[in-house]
């Protein structure tokens, strides 16, 4: 059961942290007023969809922010900072937008597999068979980029949308963290580009792509 919003505000109690968390030039903050203020999508994102001809007609159908995708090998879910399912006649699209500031995208593979429990083991194994990863995982990867994208394939699969798209919206004007980013693209041979949509995967059910969108801060 979903609770419809009346504004930015009301994405604050989603949080985790709603008092260290809800600040102007946050993530959380800056993605609630760049969505909840546009008619449709916000223009950078518009403007990344429209890089694939798929995509340009995509209307939003609803948005959840603050979404939680349940993984194997632990309690701990994914909570992605917003899903939108989108439509045109055509297809059904999952997007899972990951809003980026100054936070970075958390841990390292290695650091996170510091204690590498047999719940992180299975986890891992599973993120990595549902990207179609093969072998052992250069330990300076992010992991947040596993399972956010892991998260748009699954809910997609849960939809029968046959596009996930994972979106990184960053607010940041020196575009921090997008090493970490393309470092991640590169797995699929892929070179990252701002601004731009990049096909990981054909399929065989659902399309995997992955977006970096540069958004402008309206929180302030």
């Amino acid at each position: 059961m979903c609770t419809p919003t009346t504004g930015p505000e009301d994405w604050r109690r989603f949080l985790a942290d709603p008092i260290k968390q809800w600040k102007a030039g946050y993530s959380a903050k800056e993605l609630a007023y760049s969505w909840e203020t546009a008619e449709g999508f916000p223009e950078e994102v518009q403007a990344l969809l429209n890089t694939k001809p798929a995509f340009d007609s995509l209307k939003i159908l609803f948005a959840v922010p603050e979404y939680q995708v349940p993984l194997p090998g632990g309690s701990r879910p994914s909570q992605n900072d917003l899903f939108v399912l989108a439509g045109n006649d055509e297809e059904l699209v999952v997007i899972m937008v990951e809003g980026k500031a100054s936070e970075s995208f958390g841990p390292t593979l290695g650091d996170w597999r510091n204690n590498d429990s047999e719940g992180k083991k299975k986890r891992l194994a599973y993120l990595q068979k549902k990207l179609q990863l093969e072998g052992e995982l250069f330990p300076d990867l992010r992991y947040q980029l596993f399972h956010r994208t892991a998260s748009s394939l699954i809910v997609a699969e849960q939809f029968h949308a046959t596009s996930a798209i994972m979106l990184v919206h960053s607010f940041s004007e020196n575009d921090d963290w997008f090493d970490d980013y393309s470092n991640f693209l590169s797995l699929y041979g892929q070179k990252a580009q701002i601004g731009r949509l990049h096909e990981l995967l054909e399929g065989p059910s659902v399309r995997l792509y992955c977006g970096w969108a540069k958004g402008v801060s309206q929180s302030c």
